[in-house]
């Protein structure tokens, strides 16, 4: 779920020392709404968040062990000076199997080169949250816009905007199409693979299986370090050779499938 919020304080900005003491400041009110998004250990804090949140199983928490993961790698290659997500879980599962709340964007008040001491009139967020089977998007804008509607003082003017949202999915491990493409990559990569989870959003393949009524499969070849929407975007060319073998191998394993 995708949401942006508009704050408004006055008609206009004002001299923080002419005015300051007076009236709410909208980026300082903002602040603290997202501020009670979390807890310090990273639960998100609206009320029935988790309430239809799937569990992992023990056998993907065994699996996932199985990868050769390095916490301080991972970060070194981030660039982040250490790692911080919700308490009891692993990197992993907290990337690819647990939800979030993130803040993508902040605006408000002065921001140019030098000095100006502003109240400003209006501060805006865009916020978004990561579903996770088994999810609903339009109960948890729901509990969203509740939320944040009752915290939000009324020293200012709050306006939610619900922008866009998608049906969180996930096939089963077990399903025999999910089976067919672990054997085809076994036989283009030369590896047992293992399967996972991924925090990435595809909507359409929710509605691909609600209409459709089939099973749908996710075949990546690519690697956490390609710089998804980020600069210098790539794709390991051994990895390109192998998932065309292993597309190859797809096919026939398919049409094995009873």
């Amino acid at each position: 779920m995708y949401f942006q919020l508009d704050l408004r304080g006055t008609k206009s900005d004002l001299h923080s020392g002419s005015f300051g003491g007076a009236v709410a400041n909208p980026n300082m009110v903002l602040a603290q709404i997202l501020a009670q998004m979390k807890d310090r250990g990273g639960r998100v804090k609206i009320p029935g968040f988790y309430d239809d949140v799937r569990e992992l199983t023990q056998e993907e928490r065994e699996q996932w062990k199985r990868l050769p993961f390095n916490e301080r790698r991972y970060a070194k290659e981030l660039g982040a000076p250490k790692l911080f997500g919700e308490s009891g879980y692993s990197t992993l599962e907290r990337v690819w199997a647990r939800p979030t709340f993130e803040v993508n964007g902040l605006l408000g008040g002065f921001t140019g080169e030098g000095a100006k001491t502003v109240i400003p009139a209006v501060s805006m967020a865009k916020v978004s949250m990561r579903l996770v089977p088994d999810q609903d998007p339009d109960k948890i804008a729901r509990l969203f816009e509740e939320h944040v509607k009752k915290i939000a003082p009324k020293t200012v003017e709050l306006k939610v905007t619900r922008m866009h949202g998608g049906k969180p999915w996930m096939t089963e491990f077990n399903n025999p199409f999910v089976q067919a493409a672990g054997r085809a990559i076994e036989k283009g990569f030369g590896q047992t693979p293992v399967f996972n989870r991924e925090g990435g959003s595809i909507p359409v393949v929710a509605t691909f299986q609600e209409i459709l009524g089939l099973p749908s499969v996710l075949f990546g070849v690519g690697l956490p370090d390609e710089n998804a929407h980020a600069p210098n975007e790539k794709l390991d060319l051994g990895n390109f050779h192998g998932g065309v073998i292993a597309s190859a191998y797809l096919y026939d394993e398919m049409a094995k499938t009873n």
